[in-house]
């Protein structure tokens, strides 16, 4: 579906504590920013990726419109967690003609929804690598009544929402164009959200494992909240580190450290999983990005829980500016927070 006929997007990013949107456009050289503009929701908006307050996510959209003073309508919006699987499958070699015709029946062996609840789509890794009588495939599945839910929302706040794509994808096409490719090795990218952690895993660029843990920000911020017997906002400043004045210096150092750990143990058991999985492959790098690569020393703990070098993203690394427009450090600030809405920003109009 597509409406107008400009092939200009606008990434959006509704994710459950924040709504992203970027604009770029795509030059001889890559891609220059346009606009771009971030806006915080209420706790109980999302839950579970599921949009619980409508009305106030449409708002919200609205006024980023307003904000970003963007005039493009086209948008990119992108859905993870429970309602979403993506897996690699090795079918028998077909054309991607005769894999359309049967797609249906092959990913009800995969897939532990109801066929008919979900939307389906899915992209050929290769052919024959191993045995020329096998592809790989990449099949996504996303829930019907969840992708009905966001396009909704997107509509009603005035945009055209022509291509819906998958968070762990976004992460794929960040990185394509801000980093030069790590030659055979593969690499990773976790994305820490406030709800749910998307864990990729790219090889030669393309992804070969995702996986949504279902740890992140959210999990830090209620035990600031046990611990202190603090509301929600007060200990979102307590996380980030903006509000320490009354409490134990100490007991929040513990508290955070405690809650990285957890959540690289999380990181480091999927990528343990998919090496163990496939014999050739060491993962050579991690890319940390979404809100919770800002809390303090997470790279670090991961580093040393994975054994691997770990780097917070930079999602406007190879992306021009006008430094009279955008300030270079509020970029590098909310850059990692940034990674995915740029990501959609990269797709066009008319991709499949």
């Amino acid at each position: 579906m597509v409406w107008g006929r400009k092939r200009d997007v606008i990434g959006l990013d509704i994710g459950s504590s924040s709504i992203k949107m970027v604009e770029l456009k795509e030059g001889k050289n890559g891609f220059k920013l346009q606009s771009l503009a971030m806006s915080p929701l209420p706790p109980e908006a999302i839950v579970d990726g599921a949009l619980m307050d409508s009305v106030t996510i449409i708002d919200t959209i609205r006024e980023l419109i307003n904000i970003s003073k963007s005039r493009t309508r086209n948008a990119v919006i992108a859905v993870s967690g429970h309602s979403v699987i993506v897996k690699k499958i090795t079918l028998p070699f077909m054309t991607e003609a005769e894999l359309e015709e049967s797609i249906q029946w092959e990913a009800e062996r995969y897939i532990p929804f109801d066929i008919n609840d979900v939307n389906i789509d899915f992209q050929i890794l290769g052919y024959g690598s191993e045995n020329p009588d096998l592809m790989d495939v990449i099949l996504v599945a996303a829930k019907k009544d969840i992708i009905h839910d966001y396009v909704s929302v997107v509509m009603e706040s005035g945009l055209n929402p022509v291509i819906v794509d998958v968070d762990a994808f976004a992460l794929e096409n960040m990185l394509e164009a801000n980093y030069e490719k790590e030659g055979e090795e593969a690499v990773a990218i976790a994305n820490v959200g406030a709800s749910v952690t998307n864990i990729n895993i790219l090889r030669k660029n393309i992804t070969a494992f995702t996986r949504d843990v279902f740890k992140g920000g959210n999990q830090i911020t209620e035990e600031i909240q046990r611990q202190f017997h603090v509301d929600y906002e007060e200990a979102e400043k307590v996380k980030v580190g903006s509000k320490m004045d009354t409490l134990s210096q100490e007991t929040v150092q513990n508290v955070l450290k405690t809650a990285s750990e957890s959540l690289a143990v999380e990181i480091g058991s999927s990528l343990d999983y998919f090496q163990s999985t496939s014999t050739s492959d060491k993962i050579s790098k991690l890319y940390l990005s979404g809100g919770g690569a800002k809390l303090k020393d997470l790279n670090m703990i991961l580093q040393q829980q994975i054994e691997v070098p770990v780097e917070i993203v930079n999602p406007f690394k190879k992306v021009e500016y006008s430094e009279k427009s955008f300030d270079l450090e509020y970029l590098r600030e909310i850059g990692p927070m940034m990674a995915v809405a740029v990501g959609l920003a990269t797709r066009k109009v008319g991709d499949k």
